[in-house]
């Protein structure tokens, strides 16, 4: 099971996006803005509440349909399909505006939900109950006055949705454990993930056990090839008959966290004929914010001429340029062709991920690197790497060692992660470095002197007096 879900709702300018970026900002936001991206950051990983330790997931539905207005004529379709796989739902009101018909719409809509919801009336500052009587025609309860701008009334809404969510159980845990190599694939709606899962399967002739989950987790699929585990994270449900035609859904990025979280290896299925989307590039920006390894499947190679095919190839030079690692393979799921030659990558792409390096061999690198290229000053100050070790896998992660290295450059930075990859021959899988400067273990020591010393000293203070007076 994944994190808790919390989607914020409501009409343009009740102050859904000052919200979001309250709660993710002063709640330890663990998501950052991800490479690649236009646009702005649309959901966020919170640590909701420090002393029981609860993260969620926090949603702010305006922008992740990318429209200004999230109703037309009450909710958008794909806005109500998302909320409903929330576990509470914030319906943000202004006080300033009092209840208009837009929000009667969206407020008969959301009761029909049967959800938790949570009726946040936004922009109060100054304002007590008695003054916003008349949001209880709602009939959502009684609202929960805040001033989201300057941060008033934000404990007590988190005070009042922590017994609304979902309780973890041990075997809420237990249902997502994975066997062998967790490889997850993702990509748009109608970009051939089911039909290259299928062939996957189909081609091993496996019994293939959907382990139950909730309309929001993923599903995992265990099988073994040539006696290697694996275990295929379907991010869609793909499999079942409904989602051959399923919609553009861009809510789908709940489940895509809770798949790259699980997986070893990310498969990333784009379509040939239309290159790397906006949405594509979320996905591309998610992956390698979480650091997992990386392939890219060009799916229905197959249909496009020489011409079309040397263009596509053009155009994913440019686009795919900060994933540079990732390799890209081009493949039809559904006449098979390309799709056995994907597991010896992904073989390769887990060994590299998850492999430890022994220090020896990085400070052998860090010293050819030192050889090859200095390090620049910054600020007047040589940097100096003085040895290096590794710290974590899945990615793999470097901590460098020295003095000066709190603000390393990027020009330097790309240098070291194209020296380390290349030695290591990692394939596929991006590498995360950190830094630590070392303090002079002196700084704070006083020189203590003996009594002969101190005898000295005031002798040779008293000669230097002498000689001044001369």
């Amino acid at each position: 099971m994944g994190l808790p879900v919390i989607s914020l709702v409501g009409r343009p300018n009740v102050g859904k996006s000052t919200l979001f970026n309250r709660l993710s900002k002063s709640r330890q936001a663990l998501v950052s803005d991800f490479e690649g991206l236009t646009r702005d950051r649309q959901y966020a990983e919170v640590l909701l509440d420090d002393d029981s330790e609860t993260f969620v997931t926090i949603i702010d539905t305006g922008g992740l349909t990318g429209d200004d207005n999230v109703v037309d004529s009450g909710i958008q379709g794909q806005v109500l399909s998302a909320l409903e796989e929330s576990d509470v739902i914030y319906f943000i009101v202004s006080a300033r505006d009092g209840v208009i018909g837009l929000d009667q719409e969206i407020g008969a809509q959301l009761r029909r939900l049967k959800k938790n919801i949570v009726l946040v009336c936004n922009k109060a500052e100054g304002l007590n109950l008695s003054l916003a009587a008349e949001f209880y025609e709602l009939g959502l309860g009684e609202p929960i006055l805040i001033a989201a701008e300057h941060g008033q009334g934000i404990e007590e809404l988190i005070d009042h949705t922590l017994p609304l969510l979902p309780q973890v159980t041990d075997d809420d845990e237990n249902d997502d454990d994975v066997e062998g190599i967790a490889v997850a694939v993702l990509g748009r709606p109608n970009v051939g993930k089911s039909t290259l899962i299928n062939r996957i399967l189909g081609e091993e002739r496996v019994l293939a056990i959907d382990l139950p989950g909730t309309t929001r987790d993923s599903i995992y699929i265990p099988f073994e090839r040539e006696g290697q585990k694996y275990t295929l994270i379907d991010t869609a449900g793909i499999r079942r008959k409904r989602s051959t035609h399923e919609k553009i859904e861009k809510f789908s990025i709940i489940k895509a966290i809770d798949a790259l979280e699980k997986s070893h290896v990310v498969i990333l299925v784009l379509d040939a004929s239309e290159g790397v989307t906006e949405q594509d590039a979320t996905l591309l920006g998610m992956i390698a914010d979480k650091g997992r390894a990386l392939m890219i499947a060009i799916n229905k190679w197959d249909g496009l001429d020489d011409y079309q095919k040397s263009e596509v190839k053009r155009k994913l030079e440019v686009k795919l340029s900060f994933v540079n690692y990732a390799s890209v393979h081009y493949i039809s799921a559904l006449h098979g062709s390309g799709v056995g030659k994907l597991f010896s990558p992904i073989q390769k792409s887990y060994q590299s991920a998850g492999e430890k390096h022994p220090t020896s061999l990085l400070n052998k690198i860090l010293e050819k690197a030192n050889q090859g290229h200095q390090p620049p000053p910054v600020k007047g100050r040589r940097l100096k790497i003085k040895y290096v070790n590794q710290s974590d896998v899945f990615p793999p992660t470097f901590t460098f060692h020295g003095n000066h290295l709190q603000s390393v450059p990027n020009a330097y930075e790309r240098y070291l992660k194209n020296l380390f990859m290349r030695e290591l021959k990692l394939t596929n899988t991006p590498i995360r470095m950190e830094y630590r400067s070392g303090e002079n273990p002196f700084k704070d020591n006083k020189n203590e002197l003996n009594a002969r010393q101190i005898v000295k000293k005031r002798r040779l203070m008293q000669f230097i007096k002498k000689r001044k007076k001369r």
